[in-house]
């Protein structure tokens, strides 16, 4: 379900567009929320993919292990697969620990991926 690529070029061979980006945000903490959600860039070659057709899945999964996330209009809502959805540190550290806690399927990867953020400022789900 999660995958990674190691060009935009393989990215687009396999999928084109038809994926959900989990991206870190390397902006510095205290960053105002305005300004992070603000700052989004797509195919970043460090993120997780998710392809389209793993999108239901996904959601079935770890919809309540990652939880509400702050969307472009400054409102939290669950994951929003249209647009952007920031997790900040904190709340990421929490998804950590649900995710040690319920292991859904391949959590690992995310997990993994996860533990690695903890150096950025949270992450980001990017919608199609």
């Amino acid at each position: 379900m999660f995958m990674k690529f190691k060009s935009n070029e393989e990215r687009r061979a396999y999928g084109g567009s038809d994926f959900i980006e989990i991206q870190y945000c390397t902006l510095p903490n205290g960053t105002l929320d305005k300004e992070i959600v603000d700052a989004v860039h797509n195919w970043d070659l460090s993120s997780l993919f998710i392809f389209g057709d793993d999108f239901q899945r996904f959601y079935n999964e770890y919809k309540e292990i990652i939880g509400n996330g702050l969307y472009s209009n400054l409102h939290e809502g669950s994951i929003d697969y249209c647009g952007i959805n920031y997790y900040s540190r904190e709340k990421t550290i929490k998804i950590i620990e649900r995710l040690k806690e319920r292991k859904p399927e391949e959590f690992e990867i995310l997990l993994d991926w996860l533990l690695s953020d903890l150096k950025y400022n949270g992450f980001y789900i990017l919608g199609v």
